[in-house]
């Protein structure tokens, strides 16, 4: 959960409100009815709200801030680190004047204080945050999950809990030593300007990892 919050909160400061919705939403179709879902609901809905503003859309606008405010109606004001008490009052404000997205800048998120932006994110939501801009910008998904899953197996080689809330240190800093797919998948979410290069390279690393593995798979069957 945490890493899908922390991945989608920056996503979103950053701008890029549709692709915030992919970072949450994947962890969100795996939840029940429940506080945990209705936050996502609730933040992927904001999204939209924002996203639809944006575009010009009034009613879309209207109608999504309606139910986004059910969703994170009786959430505590700062539920899972997100600071809802600012969301809820611009969501109300939309739902009675759709007008109001155009006057006013959409809330800013922050989670357990601080306004996350790419910077902010450790390897976990790193990793959540390139596949969910991968699906917003139309890159080879199937490219940047497999670098994520070679990263991983490189940092598990030197002892590092990929799985922990967001692994920190070196790594968090994005100087993962010769951790070549680590330090991509940070370049490609961090570095926007550049995201076609580094797309490019983490696809040519991906196929010569693939072409070594191919190498030697069955040799010893």
């Amino acid at each position: 959960m945490r890493p899908h919050l922390r991945a989608g909160v920056a996503v979103y400061n950053e701008g890029r409100r549709h692709a915030a919705h992919d970072a949450w939403e994947e962890r969100w179709l795996d939840l029940t009815e429940g506080e945990d879902e209705r936050l996502l609901h609730g933040l992927i809905q904001l999204s939209a709200v924002v996203y639809h503003a944006d575009e010009g859309n009034r009613p879309g606008a209207q109608g999504l801030a309606g139910s986004a405010g059910e969703y994170l109606a009786d959430l505590p004001a700062d539920y899972r680190g997100v600071n809802l008490d600012d969301v809820r009052p611009f969501l109300a404000e939309v739902a009675a004047d759709p007008e109001h997205a155009e006057r006013s800048e959409p809330p800013e998120l922050t989670f357990e204080g601080v306004a996350l932006g790419y910077d902010d994110l450790g390897f976990q939501s790193t990793a959540v945050a390139a596949e969910a801009l991968a699906e917003a910008d139309g890159y080879d998904e199937d490219t940047i999950e497999q670098a994520v899953r070679y990263a991983r197996e490189d940092l598990a080689k030197r002892g590092v809990d990929t799985m922990a809330d967001d692994v920190g240190g070196a790594v968090q800093r994005g100087a993962a030593g010769d951790d070549t797919f680590v330090s991509l998948l940070f370049a490609f979410v961090r570095d926007a300007e550049r995201r076609p290069l580094v797309a490019e390279r983490l696809g040519q690393h991906v196929r010569r990892r693939e072409s070594r593995e191919s190498d030697v798979e069955g040799l010893f069957e």
